[in-house]
């Protein structure tokens, strides 16, 4: 069983901790040994799999602008190598390209590591671990930590490293899908874009695909890798920098912005008016387009709107499947039902991560962003936007959200507990209803509008969201919230004064 120290490190699917002090009270834990124990922890996973020896395996590694990165990618290499594996050298790179270098032929790598904590602040750093199967799974990242704290050793030797500019040639493969499905070399000619890159790694998307197809991008802003994030968060969920991409295209006349986090797995447009196209707006876009080419089923977060769902099944004639929060929670799911003869092409949070069947299912703010585009540049030539796809979309007019803190250590069985009693209490009262299906939490229809109140998965906390059309509905939530949750000593409901 894992310490709890080891334990702490686990994200998810992910890796994640403190590498850089500068925040008081966040205490360094992704320390040069911690770091070395757990690259040799993804060897000997790696070893396990496949049932290769030291001196087969070889890892593939990049990195976001964090400040910590070039440390962090050292000890990797160090403990590596140490091994006898052998370590093909990104530099900066993106998530989603880390793992397409799995499946490159030319490269021939075992597995591939991503040195990340998305939008999470400057002193936070992290690792994704990508095998040519697709990101690891919760249980996995167990077994990688178990290793590290078992210091479990598979060999000893001097693997070698070598460097490679992969980002390069994953922007070729972009760009050559949007040749080919344009049918244009230049694509982009006429057309004025703006990509903010949030001072992550997503700057390459402006040069190295739209400048190189035609694209006029000099409204672009904050391109330059700079790991203290010295603008705004990158983060397209976040309300800063979605009013930094809004100015950029306002201020530069673009005819549209694209938003990355900082390592492109999630991303965001906007259109020539400054409008912010992400969450349900941005789902419901890239559902229209996909159910042009061929209907089907897609499977989004739990927190997306019933406009969305409306838009889904009865204006594109698709199917609305609202599954649970967290990115490999939906990317399962749609793998799920596509394994039982589903056709299910997308997969996406109202967080920005989309992932495609078409490509790999893979959350990738880069492809995702492509996909938009090309549909963008067949309807210009029609003299049509790309936002008219989703001119039928009805938007709640009212939204808000809370993280109400649950106080004793056995907070999920507290959690459940009020689940539990809010169900019956629904069910026994006027005006309410309860969502069905529904995957998490329980979700409840009241009035124009609907609350969805659920237990997180690894913090002692509920979220709640709200959406609706009118001041009475919400003030009707409230009101019912705040009289249920008040009998229960286990939860902090100051929130919602």
């Amino acid at each position: 069983m894992l310490s709890k120290e080891w334990a702490a490190l686990k994200n998810g699917s992910d890796i994640r901790g403190v590498a850089s002090e500068g925040i008081p009270g966040a205490e360094v834990n992704l320390t040069d040994p911690v770091v070395e124990a757990i690259a040799k922890g993804f060897v000997a996973f790696l070893h396990v799999k496949y049932n290769l020896s030291a001196s087969e395996i070889t890892v593939a590694i990049g990195h976001d602008s964090r400040i910590s990165a070039q440390r962090i990618k050292n000890a990797c290499i160090r403990a590596i190598t140490a091994t006898g594996a052998h370590v093909v050298d990104f530099g900066l790179c993106t998530t989603p390209a880390m793992f397409m270098s799995t499946i490159d032929t030319d490269l021939n790598v075992t597995g591939s590591v991503m040195l990340t904590a998305s939008h999470l602040p400057f002193n936070r750093n992290g690792l994704k671990f990508f095998t040519p199967e697709g990101g690891l799974e919760g249980s996995d990242i167990t077994e990688i930590l178990t290793y590290a704290q078992e210091d479990k050793q598979i060999g000893t030797g001097n693997g070698t490293v070598k460097t490679f500019d992969f980002l390069t040639k994953y922007a070729s493969h972009i760009a050559n899908i949007i040749c080919t499905e344009t049918k244009l070399d230049k694509p982009f000619s006429g057309m004025k874009i703006a990509v903010d890159a949030g001072n992550g790694a997503g700057g390459f998307y402006a040069e190295k695909v739209l400048h190189a197809l035609g694209a006029d991008v000099s409204g672009s802003c904050f391109l330059e890798p700079d790991g203290t994030f010295p603008n705004h968060i990158p983060n397209p969920e976040d309300k800063d920098a979605m009013k930094a991409i809004s100015k950029a295209v306002l201020d530069s006349g673009s005819d549209l912005g694209v938003i990355f986090d900082t390592d492109v797995d999630r991303a965001a447009i906007v259109d020539d008016t400054g409008r912010e196209i992400n969450k349900n707006k941005l789902i419901a876009l890239i559902s229209a387009v996909l159910m042009e080419e061929k209907k089907g089923t897609v499977v989004t977060d739990s927190v997306t709107s019933s406009g969305l769902g409306e838009f889904i099944n009865n204006d594109l004639g698709g199917v609305h499947h609202r599954f649970k929060r967290g990115y490999k929670n939906v990317i399962n799911e749609a793998k799920r039902l596509n394994s039982e003869g589903t056709y299910c092409p997308l997969a996406i949070e109202t967080s920005g991560h989309a992932a495609l069947l078409e490509n790999y299912f893979l959350d990738d703010g880069a492809y995702l962003v492509t996909k938009l585009l090309i549909k963008a540049v067949k309807m210009r030539a029609e003299g049509r936007k790309l936002t008219e796809l989703i001119a039928s979309l009805k938007e709640p007019k009212l939204a808000a959200g809370h993280r109400l803190n649950l106080l004793n250590e056995n907070f999920k069985e507290d959690g459940q507990k009020i689940l539990s009693a809010l169900t019956e209490t629904v069910q026994k009262t006027e005006g309410m209803s309860l969502e069905e299906p529904n995957y998490e939490g329980v979700r409840v229809n009241i009035g124009d509008g609907w609350f969805l109140l659920r237990l997180s998965l690894h913090d002692p906390l509920m979220p709640l969201d709200i959406q609706c059309d009118s001041e009475a509905c919400l003030k009707d939530i409230y009101s019912f919230l705040k009289t249920f949750l008040s009998g229960f000593d286990c939860i902090d409901i100051s929130a919602l004064a």
